[in-house]
């Protein structure tokens, strides 16, 4: 995800809660489309909603610093396949941010639960760029074998063989602790669905770069969750 699409959903966030705080009536709204009416019980701790949102922000600066540091690509993915994670993993964050009534909430607006969900969030926020770190030039937002690629088996990667993808999943997870809506349920469906399509596909990408090495890596390692996944 580019920082510039992650600044958008902040900067449209944080125009919502403005004209909130103007006053704005957002009765008319409501009364006509009840879905979109605001979810009086999320704003009312919106400070935990801003904090999740600026959670991804960074997530975005650090991505986006970090990219230019990337190997030249030798294999890409096409762009109608990059397109589809792209689209998925947008909308699903859009779908839980938004402080919309929409479907309702699987869990009451609370701070304890909140503040559960920002811990969630920020672990999955250090293990992504922990995984990130040990990538190195091997990165790559596309599913791509870069020149002179090499298979990483340090830090996270000991265990997981997609530690990002798990530490951006909990990204997820938490910011749909923190909203506690049907939506963002919904939302983090559609991440899940994204990076298990990705998933498959990156590893067989992998298995021809690699061979029987990467066969063997599987082996030793877990996807997603140890001993899980």
């Amino acid at each position: 995800m580019q920082l510039k699409k992650v600044l958008l959903l902040a900067v449209l966030f944080g125009a919502m809660l403005g004209a909130k705080s103007l006053h704005i009536d957002f009765h008319v709204i409501g009364d006509k489309f009840p879905p979109l009416a605001p979810d009086r019980s999320l704003l009312s701790y919106r400070g935990f909603l801003l904090a999740g949102v600026a959670i991804w922000a960074l997530f975005g600066i650090y991505w986006e610093i970090a990219a230019k540091n990337a190997a030249e690509a030798k294999i890409s993915e096409s762009r109608q396949s990059r397109g589809v994670h792209v689209v998925l993993v947008n909308a699903a964050l859009v779908l839980e941010i938004l402080p919309i009534r929409g479907l309702g909430r699987y869990l009451p607006a609370s701070s304890t639960i909140m503040a559960a969900g920002l811990a969630v969030e920020t672990m999955g926020l250090f293990l992504a760029i922990w995984a990130r770190r040990h990538l190195g030039r091997n990165w790559s937002g596309e599913i791509t074998i870069k020149v002179e690629h090499q298979l990483i088996r340090s830090g996270p990667y000991r265990r997981l063989r997609h530690p990002i993808y798990t530490g951006i999943l909990a990204m997820y997870l938490g910011v749909a602790v923190v909203t506690g809506e049907w939506l963002a349920a919904i939302g983090l469906t559609l991440a899940v669905l994204s990076y298990w399509r990705k998933i498959r596909l990156e590893e067989a990408n992998l298995k021809v770069a690699f061979g029987d090495s990467y066969g063997d890596y599987r082996h030793d390692s877990w996807a997603l969750i140890p001993g899980i996944f």
